[in-house]
């Protein structure tokens, strides 16, 4: 996994550090260059307060830096309207930014998570990186978030079935410190997003995968060259 761009594509923030955030401090060890968009953005006009905002940027700027992110964007969707948008502005703002950052990896939302702005990221996300439009795409995973995958009650072969696992026991302790910049959005246990459920979601993919702790995700596609 060393010298690659990566592109972590989460619809708000701190979907990144519950889906994928050890996985991005190893991409980080190992060399790679990480970059980060955010989907949407609060605002006023959204009915957030100008304290809430404040925070929020507070929160994302301690985040950037802990991580070490080489590149942050920020789009100016409001949180929780995205299925009003319009596709082709999503389209239009995912692919540009796609096209500077220029990633080989890609993680994104799955598509099933209960939230419909996840649902509708990952569509722009598959809409967005196809091999004839962007040939530098290697590989593309669907990474699990806490209170949005773990509650998707859709039937048939809607659950989120993971095929690749990321030892991340290394970089647990600091996923975890990350985690906690976000005081607006963790609960106590039993609240989903709780350190103690993040811990104990990285134990049950940890023994499936062996490991003291680790991530998982579902590859949906990967180019090998």
């Amino acid at each position: 996994m060393s010298n690659k761009s990566v592109l972590v594509v989460a619809p708000h923030a701190d979907d990144e550090s519950l889906g994928c955030g050890g996985t991005l401090l190893k991409h980080k060890q190992n060399g790679d260059e990480i970059h980060w968009l955010i989907v949407t953005n609060m605002s006023s006009d959204s009915g957030y307060s100008e304290q809430a905002i404040l925070k929020r940027q507070h929160e994302v700027a301690a985040v950037t830096k802990q991580y070490g992110f080489k590149s942050v964007h920020q789009l100016a969707f409001s949180p929780a309207f995205l299925d009003t948008e319009s596709k082709s502005n999503l389209v239009s703002a995912f692919s540009s930014i796609i096209n500077q950052v220029k990633p080989q990896i890609v993680y994104s939302p799955f598509r099933n998570d209960v939230h419909s702005d996840h649902e509708v990221v990952f569509d722009i996300v598959a809409s967005t990186t196809k091999s004839f439009r962007y040939p530098f795409i290697e590989k593309i995973l669907a990474y699990e978030t806490l209170s949005e995958t773990d509650f998707n009650i859709k039937p048939g072969n809607a659950i989120f079935s993971p095929n690749v696992f990321v030892d991340i026991s290394e970089f647990v302790e600091k996923k975890i410190a990350i985690l906690s910049l976000y005081t607006s959005e963790l609960g106590e246990f039993p609240f989903p997003r709780s350190l103690t459920a993040v811990k104990s979601l990285g134990h049950i993919r940890g023994v499936q995968a062996g490991c003291e702790s680790a991530e998982a995700f579902m590859l949906l596609k990967e180019i090998i060259k």
